[in-house]
């Protein structure tokens, strides 16, 4: 039987973490302005995982929850000394947690698989033509 590979994610003090087994189920870039303003990117990378690949999280953390645009609420997990927005969660799908892709710190974590909310992506900024595109988002407040 094989072990999953065990991937970590951290905030940039390394005081929140969490630990995942095996691979994401999706990874989706996302130019939505909330991701933008969240990020203080042009877009957000964000990688799915159900909740039962959740090894640990470990460390102090704060939240803050707002609504998505089904008008369903998302709960955004952060560190209290730094700042960084590490994981959240959607009521639109409780069983999974989706976390920042670049919270892995890992140049080999798989490229997203889609694109969403692609209306508001800056016109400046390529993308590959291989990687689906998504006016919107198909999934609602998935991102």
């Amino acid at each position: 039987m094989t072990v999953p590979r065990e991937r970590e994610a951290a905030c940039v003090c390394g005081q929140l973490r969490i630990r995942l087994a095996g691979d994401p189920q999706l990874v989706s870039s996302c130019h939505c302005f909330a991701c933008q303003r969240r990020t203080g990117a042009v877009f957000g990378s964000t990688s799915f995982f159900a909740r039962g690949q959740i090894v640990s999280i470990e460390g102090r953390e704060r939240t803050f929850r707002r609504a998505g645009d089904s008008g369903r609420f998302l709960t955004f997990h952060f560190c209290p000394t730094c700042g960084s927005n590490l994981f959240w969660e959607s009521e639109q799908d409780p069983e999974t947690i989706s976390v920042a892709v670049g919270a892995f710190a890992d140049p080999a974590f798989p490229m997203p698989a889609r694109t969403v909310w692609a209306e508001n992506k800056h016109e400046w900024l390529p993308f590959p033509e291989t990687i689906p595109w998504h006016s919107r988002n198909p999934d609602g407040d998935r991102a």
